[in-house]
């Protein structure tokens, strides 16, 4: 039986621009229906409702300008726009950093996953696109954790995404780690299998048969048990920091996957809520363009450190 509350949309067709272009399926679809849960998406696709010049897709094929896209039926809830709470909305908005035709920085605030899924409603990209609505592309270059802060760089077509994924970034980090780190600059290689699981839950572990990854670590500053450092990515390894910072015996505080129960509990007693890992800066080396962002460090991190000190 339908739900009398429920309104049923008409099939569209619609013909992909410049900015759309490049996108995949899935992600062009999540923006057409913004409320519509992720299986929905992927159920049509799956039953062949949704076409591209009059053919099947799977949920990764990416469309191109000209591209026309059948766009069936739904039934959607009325007022479930409304579900991606205000304070989110504007708390994301005050967040941003830069913006320009091409892209959108912000300074992720820690507490919030970059999308939706595995029983979260909504996260930074759903967030952002209900507040800016008339954005015709928004997504993701990149990918944060939870509960890591600091630059998340968004594009605003598939071109510059495209350009975005292909150019050379210099990614930094601070992290706290467990310890006094005496190894002053170090540069980590050692490969990850990001493919194992443990509890069915992504567990990534070092493997002769993972993939190649380079951090550099150095020294900012040592506190009482524990040591600030700036991580340097070479590689963008799933959760690379963390497991390559505990491989060398300092494992990040607050860390409650790959860190030291026991000293996580200790650093909390002191102020510690949530990992200790903040994206500092960003640098982006795409001709023509140069870009250079970065974040401070959020008053929960710095009101922690100078409790330390």
């Amino acid at each position: 039986m339908s739900n009398p509350t429920e309104t049923r949309t008409e099939v569209r067709f619609v013909t992909v621009n410049e900015h759309q272009s490049g996108q995949r399926i899935d992600n062009f679809l999540m923006a057409q229906f913004r409320t519509l849960p992720k299986s929905r998406i992927y159920q049509m696709i799956r039953k062949g409702e949704v076409r591209v010049n009059k053919g099947r897709v799977k949920p990764e094929t990416r469309i191109n300008a000209g591209d026309t896209i059948r766009i069936p039926p739904v039934s959607l809830t009325p007022g479930a726009e409304n579900e991606i709470p205000i304070f989110w909305k504007e708390r994301l908005l005050k967040h941003i950093i830069h913006e320009d035709d091409r892209l959108l920085v912000i300074n992720k605030p820690a507490g919030i996953a970059v999308h939706k899924g595995s029983g979260l409603p909504y996260g930074i990209i759903e967030v952002l696109r209900a507040a800016r609505p008339e954005l015709e592309f928004l997504e993701l270059v990149h990918r944060l954790d939870k509960d890591t802060s600091g630059c998340l760089v968004l594009a605003k077509s598939g071109k510059i995404l495209r350009d975005l994924q292909k150019a050379t970034m210099n990614k930094r980090y601070l992290c706290l780690v467990k310890g006094y780190w005496d190894k002053g600059h170090f540069d980590q290689h050692a490969k990850l299998d990001i493919e194992n699981r443990e509890h069915g839950e992504r567990h990534v572990v070092i493997s002769p048969n993972g993939k190649e990854a380079h951090t550099r670590f150095d020294i900012i500053e040592h506190y009482p048990k524990a040591s600030l450092l700036e991580a340097k990515l070479f590689t963008g390894r799933t959760h690379q920091i963390r497991v390559h910072a505990a491989s060398l015996g300092f494992p990040l505080l607050g860390d409650e996957r790959y860190g030291d129960l026991e000293a996580n509990k200790a650093f909390k007693s002191k102020g510690l809520n949530r990992i200790f890992l903040h994206a500092s800066s960003l640098m982006i080396d795409m001709p023509p363009y140069d870009y250079a962002f970065s974040a401070p460090l959020p008053d929960d991190l710095n009101k922690f450190l100078n409790n330390l000190r």
